[in-house]
């Protein structure tokens, strides 16, 4: 998968930012607001300090300010809170956008196009990748307009009080950005690369834990692990470059701001002792003396946490690229000469369809069939056949290089449909967690039906928690039959009107099979239209039509 231009991620960041604008606002407004309690609380400290040391003032005519001076503080944590809230508030929305994108294009491109994706890539795509966004929209970006808003009030204020001062601001102001923007250049490329190869990494250390038991069988672990070892290497190197482009931007911004304080500090040590005369400096007092002193770190602070933030937005361009990658992934698109699907809402229909992968020979040819509604059709014949391919088709998960498919009046893919394919899917939690998959909303009592009907139910009471029972990851703590059954269970649980089943009784015991036979018969009796393919002569009995899939051609049996 091939990283996505710059220009691309920089647009695509710019859509979610405007899908999230109001919140940005907020956060900038609440930034605002806290500027502006800042400049008014160090006005009120140098005034204390002030009228307490010129002009001599007692601490009991002083209180209505120190009272003053605490409301402040209250209002600019308040402030503070009103900017992580709606900082978070804006992340959470983007975040739950680009999640929507991902789910969207996984479904669009199936189970077929995502066969050579790692399970571990996918799940840091998911995951680490979009939370990588989160500092990028709730720090970053504020931040940024933050640093100009801020500092342009600061410097208002101190160009009020003494002008010179004002002008060693302007003058330090732009080598910060300046250098933030030079080593910046390299922190894009660098935390790019730091999410493929952590990705690549991912990929192979869940590949190579789940081969294991072959890996041993053939002797090939220490290469296995050779491998790992080589890989935690370049991770171990990508992670430390991309510490130490972190930790110079830092470095930069705290020398020039340091050095820039220590200029102003010294002009105005200087003035109030006398020694310069230039300017607005034998004006200086010690109120206006000391409150530009404790703006100047004010004035310089924003652009700190700028940089501070300014690895998230380098990490959060590495991380889209990534995701850019999957979104721009097409499945095989239908040929220009595919025609459109439209047939009776009652019937599935397949006209003229045919199939082949890449330049070779054609998998599925000029097939046309027409299947009633509450019809099983049992596809069989010999591995290679195309019987895969046939079913994938119906389920959209391929497009036909011509031809059509109708299901119940709509396009392949369209409408929801069971789906039990070889290999099954089940996640680390409890049954009802597994079940609830299909049908998030399900009761419990709708879970323990759909159980019964798969012949689970006295498995499941059997535990101590019943449907809460927890089941391992990849279905660990169940037998192959069963973990089989609880998949054909979300079928029941979702009432779907057509179920694809590709070999759904392959590597089970007779005593499952006969469970899977039963709960296929009850699907049918429900007026359920069922599509299978089967080496099995046992699942030839629930067929209305056995069809014989051979060198791409269908035929009756």
């Amino acid at each position: 998968m091939e990283s996505s231009d710059p220009a691309r991620v920089r647009r695509w960041l710019s859509e979610l930012t405007k899908s999230s604008q109001r919140w940005i606002r907020a956060t900038v407004l609440a930034g605002v607001w806290v500027g502006l309690a800042t400049i008014v609380q160090m006005a009120l400290l140098a005034w204390l300090v002030y009228q307490g040391i010129i002009e001599q003032q007692p601490v009991a005519s002083l209180a209505p300010a120190f009272l003053l001076l605490i409301a402040v503080l209250l209002l600019r944590a308040i402030g503070q809170g009103l900017q992580t809230r709606f900082a978070a508030r804006c992340s959470e929305e983007v975040r739950r956008e680009v999640r929507r994108q991902l789910h969207h294009k996984w479904q669009s491109l199936g189970p077929v196009a995502l066969s050579d994706a790692s399970a571990a890539s996918l799940t840091r795509e998911w995951l680490d990748h979009v939370e990588a966004l989160h500092g990028y929209f709730a720090r970053f970006l504020p931040q940024m307009m933050l640093s100009v808003i801020v500092p342009l009030l600061i410097l208002t204020v101190v160009f009020w009080l003494d002008w010179l001062a004002g002008i060693f601001l302007v003058l330090s102001a732009p080598l910060i950005p300046l250098f933030m923007a030079l080593v910046g250049m390299g922190a894009e490329k660098v935390n790019q690369q730091h999410f493929e190869t952590v990705s690549r990494l991912s990929g192979q250390f869940l590949d190579k834990v789940r081969g294991l038991t072959t890996l041993q069988l053939f002797g090939q672990t220490a290469q296995a692990s050779a491998t790992l070892h080589h890989r935690s290497d370049q991770f171990r190197l990508i992670t430390l470059k991309t510490l130490k482009v972190a930790f110079l931007s830092s470095a930069v911004l705290e020398f020039f701001a340091s050095v820039a304080i220590a200029v102003i500090a010294i002009y105005i040590g200087f003035g109030l002792l006398g020694y310069i005369s230039f300017g607005p400096s034998s004006e200086l007092t010690l109120f206006s003396g000391l409150l530009i002193l404790l703006l100047a770190p004010e004035f310089f602070q924003p652009l700190r946490t700028l940089s501070h933030h300014y690895h998230d937005r380098a990490a959060a361009l590495g991380a889209s690229a990534e995701i850019i990658a999957r979104l721009d992934q097409s499945a095989a698109p239908a040929k220009k000469s595919a025609l459109v699907a439209t047939g009776d809402a009652s019937t599935i229909e397949l006209q003229h369809l045919s199939l082949c992968y890449d330049s070779g020979p054609e998998v599925i040819r000029s097939v046309t069939l027409t299947i009633k509604q509450g019809e099983t059709i049992v596809l069989t014949g010999p591995s290679g056949g195309g019987k895969s391919s046939l079913l994938h088709m119906l389920a959209g998960f391929l497009q036909p290089d011509s031809g059509s498919i109708s299901i119940f009046g709509q396009p392949a893919g369209e409408q929801p449909f069971g789906w039990l394919g070889q290999k099954g899917f089940w996640i680390q939690g409890s049954w009802a967690d597994n079940l609830r998959m299909t049908c998030p909303d399900a009761s419990d009592i709708a879970i323990e039906k759909a159980l019964h009907q798969v012949g689970l139910a006295d498995l499941v009471e059997q535990r101590e928690l019943g449907i809460y029972s927890q089941i391992g990851e990849d279905g660990q703590g169940l037998s192959g039959g069963q973990a089989r059954r609880l998949s054909l269970a979300r079928i029941f649980l979702a009432d779907y009107d057509l179920v694809l089943l590709d070999e759904p009784t392959a590597g089970l015991d007779a005593t499952s099979e006969i469970y899977v036979l039963e709960a296929l018969h009850k699907l049918s009796q429900d007026g359920k239209s069922l599509i299978l393919s089967t080496h099995h002569q046992a699942l030839f009995t629930l067929a209305d039509r056995l069809l014989i899939v051979n060198h791409g051609e269908v035929k009756n049996a």
